[in-house]
């Protein structure tokens, strides 16, 4: 079976701790998330946690089955394949002079359709959303400009249409 990337939606309970209790199951099982983002649910209560993963659809079949016996996991849902909006911010520091700047500015603008956060006479800060494959394509741009610093969010998904997560029932059940 081929390995590839898969997209994992997990909603928690919103409790101090449980992120570490995610990623330490991760660790004892020998899986690698490539990417996570965290954050609240829009019920009150969960929090969300999105994970790119590697593996084959046997692999991810076991991470679901061990993420379900960790008590805080209310749902696990594999997204991959499906009809989905995933996006990722990166916020990039490329070194600039006087004489890159203006050729800087028109990649990021009129290619990527970044927006500039921050300019010092050395240096501008770019912020940039999307899909993963955009964020690369656009350190690899500018890459001979000179990255100073990159930092990234990790990819944050959804499937598209009136699908929701589902939770407000499972949340009636667990309650």
């Amino acid at each position: 079976m081929a390995s590839r990337k898969h997209t994992l939606i997990v909603l928690v309970e919103d409790h101090p701790g449980v992120l570490n209790r995610v990623m330490s199951l991760f660790r004892q099982r020998g899986f690698n998330a490539d990417s996570v983002a965290v954050g609240h649910a829009e019920t009150p209560g969960v929090s969300r946690m999105t994970f790119v993963v590697d593996g084959d659809d046997k692999q991810v079949e076991q991470m679901t089955k061990q993420l379900y016996k960790l008590l805080e996991v209310l749902k696990v849902t594999d997204i991959t394949g499906e009809n989905t909006i995933q996006r990722e911010l990166a916020l990039i520091k490329i070194a600039a002079s006087d004489r890159t700047r203006a050729d800087i500015m028109r990649v990021v603008t009129d290619i990527y359709r970044g927006r500039f956060v921050d300019a010092t006479h050395d240096s501008l800060t770019i912020e940039v959303t999307g899909p993963t494959d955009k964020i690369e394509s656009l350190l690899a741009m500018i890459r001979p400009y000179g990255i100073k610093e990159v930092a990234r969010t990790g990819a944050v998904a959804m499937s598209r249409g009136a699908s929701g997560s589902g939770l407000t029932l499972l949340r009636d059940q667990v309650a």
